[in-house]
Parts: structure tokens; sequence; C-alpha cells
């Protein structure tokens, strides 16, 4: 079972890693404070499920199930 599962929508979430690149507005926006709120969800790559965060900064950003953990 992923961790998706059971991270719903509103749920609070840490950004542990990104795998992709990202802006560096984003980077530092992640160092500043890496938690979030769930906001929705996206499929990505027809097999997995991305979880869409809310940044404490106002940025929405997606990320993998593996990227983020509960707060």
């Amino acid at each position: 079972m992923s961790q998706a599962a059971t991270i719903n929508i509103g749920s609070k979430v840490r950004v542990t890693r990104v795998r992709d690149r990202i802006s560096n507005e984003m980077v530092d926006s992640l160092k500043a404070d890496s938690t979030g709120t769930v906001t929705g969800f996206r499929t990505v790559d027809g097999k997995g499920i991305g979880v869409v965060v809310e940044l404490s900064g106002g940025q929405t950003a997606w990320f993998f199930d593996d990227e983020i953990t509960l707060a």
C-alpha cells in the first residue's frame, strides 16, 4: 500500500526530497519551510499518484508520494 493511501486532502505534510529539477524560488521556499497542506491529487506517468501541496509560503506544487511524509 502506498503512502498516498493514508494522506488525505487537508493533511499536513513535509517535503523530504525532490526527484525532478525545480526553480530556485521553490528551492528557497522549501529550505525556509518544507511543510504544507495537501490540496489534491493527480495521476502521474499513468501508474503513480502525485500529491498537490500548498506550501506554507503560498506556492503550490505536486510531489510524488515518496517525496513527502505526514508532518
